[in-house]
């Protein structure tokens, strides 16, 4: 199942796609997408829904965050192990747990506004994780089964903001810096989060290629992590990382975006994002 919110900011309804890729109206079954909707009895209920029975929706209407309620963004830093070794990092003994702010949240399609000051703007295609139900203290085993599903997160960072001290919240959080979307799609439609292909194009060309099975820290043991220390809650989502080819890897000098530039980002079954950077206007 895939669920999704499309409209102008502020106006989203909720919408379903079917197996034919169509956007399919949802708004006269629930009023939005929300923990409540991403429960596991939200999903039950949601999940007798015969796509086809709702009306199609024409156009090409924008696409917003997929679902509303999102209390935490968690991220991972240094999670696949090439990337590791391109940004000249040892691999983590234990996951690099940061947190994004919830402004930075936009919808997949939404330009990145590149901030003042900015000179190392880059690119990070990742998996996002939904937490359906409350996690805590959870052991690996079961920490699958607290997942509503699933999305694609670009967790944009600018690098001289990142590095210039050593907490990354200035070069993470800034405003449009977490992209996410275009839809959610359940756990039961991804049935190994660890065999998941990405990919990220800028201008056209392939920068990052990579597989969710190279996950120093797969997902199972992200959420058992965080949740022994951070009881994680339904709507909370966490990017997981992401593989080589960042633009700060980039030998012997870094690439990194201007405005002008397109971002064009996919991960298996969970669709595609395109974003064009522009420069901030006062």
């Amino acid at each position: 199942m895939k669920l999704c919110r499309y409209g102008k900011p502020g106006y989203e309804r909720p919408g379903m796609i079917d197996v034919e890729g169509r956007l399919r109206d949802l708004s006269k079954i629930v009023e939005n997408i929300g923990p409540r909707e991403l429960s596991p009895r939200g999903l039950k209920m949601l999940s007798r829904v015969k796509p086809e029975s709702l009306p199609p929706v024409n156009g090409n209407p924008r696409f917003g965050v997929p679902y509303v309620g999102i209390g935490k963004f968690v991220a991972i830093g240094l999670n696949y192990s090439d990337h590791a070794k391109e940004a000249g990092l040892p691999i983590p003994s234990e996951p690099i747990v940061f947190l994004k702010a919830t402004t930075c949240i936009s919808g997949p399609h939404d330009d990145v506004v590149q901030p003042r000051g900015s000179t190392k703007l880059d690119w990070e295609v990742e998996l996002g994780v939904v937490i359906g139900t409350q996690a805590k203290y959870v052991d690996e085993a079961s920490a699958l089964g607290h997942v509503a599903g699933y999305c694609i997160v670009n967790d944009v960072s600018e690098r001289a903001f990142q590095m210039a001290t050593t907490q990354w919240d200035k070069g993470k959080g800034f405003d449009t810096a977490g992209p996410i979307g275009p839809w959610l799609a359940t756990s039961d439609d991804v049935r190994d989060p660890q065999a998941l292909d990405m990919w990220l194009d800028v201008n056209g060309k392939r920068m990052q290629s990579g597989n969710t099975r190279t996950m120093v820290f797969d997902v199972a043991k992200i959420i058992s992590h965080v949740s022994h220390y951070m009881t994680l809650l339904p709507g909370d989502i966490i990017a997981t990382g992401t593989p080589p080819g960042v633009g700060l890897g980039i030998k012997p000098d870094p690439v990194f975006l201007r405005p002008g530039d397109v971002m064009t980002l996919g991960i298996t079954g969970l669709g595609e994002q395109r974003q064009k950077v522009v420069a901030y206007a006062a």
